[in-house]
């Protein structure tokens, strides 16, 4: 991902105030992404979703072989 790219999703998790981002101390040209206590929260709600997604997904794959599928997308990236 591009930095303007990552820079435009970034903003709105910011504005949110799920994330913070700051200098990198030890380079001050670099940024440093840090999860607030909100962004932990909403975290912790959303990977149990994103589980249960994702392996819905997987079983209902035809040839039952998830890592396949990931290899293929790989490739086509």
């Amino acid at each position: 991902m591009d930095r303007t790219t990552l820079t435009a999703a970034l903003k709105p998790l910011e504005r949110r105030g799920l994330v913070r981002i700051v200098p990198d101390s030890a380079d001050r040209r670099s940024r440093v992404l840090v999860l607030t206590t909100k962004g932990r929260q909403l975290m912790a709600r959303a990977v149990p979703v994103w589980q249960t997604t994702h392996d819905e997904v997987e079983r209902r794959l035809p040839d039952g072989d998830p890592e396949r599928l990931r290899k293929g997308l790989r490739t086509l990236a």
